[in-house]
């Protein structure tokens, strides 16, 4: 019947629809306000590039249609599948090696230690991407406590990317994506997926100390329990200055312990602020310091 088909997409060549000063301002003004990513001019190719193959698949006519769609606030799916397509989940395992290293020599025997006395200990990887981080972080702590998913020691892996939560909680990849794991490693904690000999699924007590949650970094925390380790690395880079020490300042605010440790990217520097709370031991890695002056998070519901 006439009326009830959407229109036919028209790309134009090379499959790209054209994308508008305008409409690239208002789409990456709507991404920064609901995920604090910031996407200057310089990043508007990308933005067509990757956005055009949701119009597409919606069987629009150009970006001001898909605009209407985002903004209206009526389909909340689509805005998950573009914070997908513009989000880049770059990872591997034990990446930025140092980082465990410092971990298990300097940090886990106190926190292994306590964990045996019975008391509370929480990791974090925040921004998790497709799970590499944090399950290279339970390999880590099995390594110096076998025992870990008998006692009180849990991660929280989280992230905003519904779609890479999706593959990090199936804990499913290819061999050669194993490579930078010991033979030990991939021994203990893989056996081969299923369906295909090619690919590896994380199995045991690893993935029993995870638990993997969708969270917005920018809105209120569902938790309030503190965190002995955070790791958040190449994170922070997609966000402007302002939001960036406001992420550290709220880091520090679930770090209430001295001696809590906080591991960011290579790329990345604390704001002068989150200086003040934190001390450099390992070049990237840090050592809480000092109590926030105030709390910077909204409303909170307990840590499960």
């Amino acid at each position: 019947m006439p009326g009830l088909t959407a229109p036919a997409a028209t790309p134009a060549e090379g499959g790209q629809y054209p994308l508008s000063e305008e409409d690239f301002a208002a789409l990456a003004r709507f991404i920064h306000q609901r995920t604090g990513i910031f996407l200057p001019p310089a990043k508007r190719v990308l933005m067509q590039t990757r956005l055009s193959k949701r119009l597409r698949a919606r069987r629009l006519d150009g970006f001001r249609a898909y605009r209407k769609l985002i903004e209206d606030g009526r389909d909340e799916a689509e805005v998950g599948h573009m914070i997908s397509a513009l989000t880049t989940n770059v990872t591997r395992f034990r990446r930025e090696p140092h980082h465990f290293d410092h971990l298990s020599a300097k940090v886990l025997p106190d926190l292994v230690a306590r964990a045996r006395q019975g008391k509370r200990v929480r990791l974090w990887s925040a921004g998790c991407a497709t799970g590499e981080e944090p399950y290279s972080l339970a390999f880590t702590v099995l390594k110096a406590c076998p025992e870990a998913a008998t006692l009180d020691i849990r991660i929280l892996a989280t992230d905003l990317d519904p779609e890479a939560l999706r593959i990090a909680e199936a804990g499913v990849y290819r061999e050669d994506a194993l490579a930078p794991l010991s033979p030990e490693d991939r021994r203990q904690h893989f056996t081969p997926a299923r369906d295909d000999r090619s690919q590896a699924r994380v199995t045991g007590p690893s993935r029993d100390l995870i638990r993997f949650r969708r969270l917005n970094l920018i809105e209120a925390w569902p938790f309030t329990g503190g965190f002995d380790v955070i790791m958040c690395r190449n994170v922070v880079i997609y966000f402007d200055p302002e939001t960036q020490d406001r992420l550290w300042r709220r880091f520090a605010s679930h770090q209430r312990r001295t001696g809590d440790h906080l591991y960011i990217g290579h790329s990345e520097s604390l704001s002068p602020t989150a200086r003040q709370l934190y001390r450099a031991v390992d070049g990237t890695g840090y050592i809480r310091t000092a109590v926030p002056a105030e709390a910077t998070d909204g409303p909170a519901a307990p840590h499960q």
